[in-house]
């Protein structure tokens, strides 16, 4: 019985060093890790509201904007050159096309000969009623992300908007809208229209801070 006893002291201490050996990478893995947004969808305005300090509020809330406003289906119509881009890979407008003196396109070849007024599946041709390239003073293409915020707040590059006008652009604005209903094989920007509205929207009221340059 005192044989048994030892024997089976051994090996629970066996088995206990053998776990003290393990990685302390591999013990952490093994614990459940929290919930997190999914790589296509955007925090709610919400889980941000437990930051206390305004400026680190909207700073957090505008990285999550981020995820929105720096992806392709964004910067490929808010091109720094005269020519928007296309795909994921941002490579230029195929056929080559130009920015001409609205954004509409060159007179004789405006956006509209092949973009019509929504998607055209059968050919994967992206549409909407007011098809055009951003002015090139809201050009977001090279920019970091702190770059980006203050050019959106500067009424002199975006378009005279103030506050007011910016969220309701942002978040209502069909146009823009567009970017996550793209058609074809291509792929939205994370979340909703609305709910990157509301991150808009949290990130003035916490005061339209921006990230360092």
């Amino acid at each position: 019985m005192r044989k048994s006893y030892l024997v089976a002291a051994a090996a629970a201490a066996m088995i206990g060093l053998a776990g003290a050996a393990l990685p302390i990478s591999v013990r952490i893995a093994a614990q459940p890790a929290p919930p997190t947004a999914a790589a296509n969808d955007l925090r709610p305005a919400s889980d941000f509201a437990a930051i206390a300090d305004e400026r680190a509020r909207a700073l957090a809330l505008f990285a999550e904007a981020g995820r929105v406003l720096m992806h392709p289906r964004c910067v490929n119509c808010h091109p720094a050159g005269d020519s928007p881009h296309q795909t994921d890979r941002m490579r230029l407008h195929e056929p080559l096309v130009v920015r001409g003196a609205d954004g509409h396109g060159a007179p004789t070849l405006p956006c509209n000969t092949c973009h019509g007024p929504r998607n055209f599946e059968p050919a994967h041709v992206p549409g909407h009623p007011e098809w055009h390239l951003a002015p090139a003073s809201m050009a977001w293409e090279g920019r970091s992300l702190g770059q980006i915020c203050e050019q959106i707040k500067d009424r002199a590059r975006n378009g005279g908007r103030d506050m007011a006008g910016l969220l309701h652009h942002l978040g209502e604005d069909t146009l823009v809208g567009w970017a996550w209903s793209p058609g074809a094989s291509r792929a939205p920007v994370p979340g909703t229209q609305a709910a990157f509205g509301q991150i808009m929207r949290a990130w003035a009221d916490a005061g339209a801070y921006c990230p360092a340059q």
